[in-house]
């Protein structure tokens, strides 16, 4: 059974829920997000909760089970509240900029690298050189900030690059620090 698919997603007030089949739609105050389900999953809307229940004991839609009641709650809080994700950018000389929907990112290379960043995305860049994502797809900023990272990626000597603001870079000691 799953413990992540057995709880009911609240749904919070301005938030309307339109369950057609397999397709389900959420509008709130941040936007509209859209989804079609698996056909192994039931959705029902009690009051102000939406339930979901298996069709089936088989190993695979219990694993459906939890990850469509995740992903469901995932858009009624991006459509409620929104998600955000901060990257930072670490290196001397290195910096971003924004202009519209495009970060300018010079990172190294010879050339400024330009990200067209997705509809639905927004970016800001702080004076620390921080990059903050803000949408209501989850998935979708969560994929942005990976594509953005891998342009240039955290080096293990001295940490240049672009990482996430809550991971760690393990630091190698290089060439003079590791004889003795």
């Amino acid at each position: 059974m799953s413990r992540i698919g057995k709880q009911p997603v609240p749904i919070p007030s301005g938030v309307k829920v339109e369950i057609k089949g397999t397709h389900i739609k959420v509008q709130g105050k941040k936007g509209n997000l859209e989804r079609d389900i698996r056909p192994e999953i039931a959705v029902a809307q009690e009051e102000n909760t939406l339930v979901f229940s298996p069709k089936g004991t088989s190993k695979k839609v219990l694993a459906f089970w939890g990850m469509t009641r995740s992903l469901i709650n995932n858009m009624v809080v991006g459509v409620d509240q929104g998600f955000t994700k901060k990257l930072m950018v670490e290196g001397v000389g290195y910096r971003a900029n924004v202009k519209g929907s495009t970060l300018t990112l010079n990172v190294g290379f010879s050339n400024p690298v330009d990200f067209t960043l997705p509809a639905g995305i927004s970016a800001t860049v702080d004076k620390d050189n921080s990059i903050t994502l803000e949408g209501i797809d989850k998935e979708l900023i969560g994929l942005t900030a990976a594509q953005i990272r891998a342009i240039r990626k955290p080096e293990p000597y001295k940490g240049k690059g672009i990482r996430y603001v809550d991971e760690h870079i393990v630091r190698k000691v290089g060439k003079a620090g590791g004889k003795k």
